[in-house]
């Protein structure tokens, strides 16, 4: 479900990995006046791993691209951090769109409480704020951008879906709760719960629980 500003977790203790020193300190001052603490400001993989180890945060903010390569040793980290620590929240920032890098985090663990955003959504700070808040308490968020750029693709497994359907299931990628879809397409929770079933049915996902099968539908939209 995704919270209202006054519904947001307040004092999250949180682990930031940004090479730009610049980025690096206006995140941490952004996340201050919404009452967060940034137990440790990293500029590496390996020291973002060390800091998780030493801080245990809450949730992990982290670039894609970082030293020594800058090809995707944070996304990486943060696949590996995943994997020793299940749950662990984790947003991930990318310079760009990137579908097979939302899918890898997604991949990870049970596909909850990860987050892929552009950092060109940093600047929105009310919907950076939500989407951490989001993330935190267990969602799964991804950056619209790389939503409306997989709704231009028509390509299995997702041709089964009507157009409703596809729009419904990118709404789903992007971590809006059922009742904020219906809000949005002003429709009943009903009508939008009558659609995810037959989502999750055209896909020929196997039984879960509700929410991890939601997870792997947006899998299943990410790699279309």
């Amino acid at each position: 479900m995704q919270p209202a500003a006054a519904d947001r977790p307040a004092g999250l203790r949180i682990v930031l990995a940004e090479d730009s020193v610049l980025l690096r300190e206006g995140l941490i001052g952004l996340l201050a006046r919404f009452g967060h603490e940034v137990t440790a400001a990293v500029g590496d993989a390996e020291a973002l791993r060390a800091a998780v180890a030493a801080h245990a945060p809450d949730v992990v903010v982290t670039d894609v691209r970082m030293p020594p390569g800058f090809q995707d040793e944070g996304l990486r980290a943060a696949v590996a951090l995943r994997a020793e620590r299940p749950g662990l929240p984790v947003l991930v920032l990318s310079q760009y769109v990137q579908r097979s890098y939302a899918a890898d985090l997604l991949d990870s663990g049970d596909g909850s409480g990860v987050g892929y955003l552009l950092k060109d959504r940093v600047g929105q700070v009310e919907e950076f704020v939500d989407a951490l808040a989001r993330v935190a308490s267990g969602g799964t968020v991804v950056d619209p951008e790389v939503v409306r750029q997989l709704l231009r693709r028509h390509r299995d497994p997702l041709q089964a879906l009507t157009p409703r359907e596809r729009e419904v299931l990118g709404l789903v990628a992007e971590g809006h709760s059922n009742a904020a879809i219906a809000r949005r397409l002003v429709v009943t929770e009903a009508a939008i719960g009558k659609h995810i079933g037959n989502i999750l049915a055209k896909l020929d996902l196997p039984p879960a629980e509700d929410t991890h099968r939601r997870v792997l539908a947006v899998l299943a939209y990410l790699r279309a």
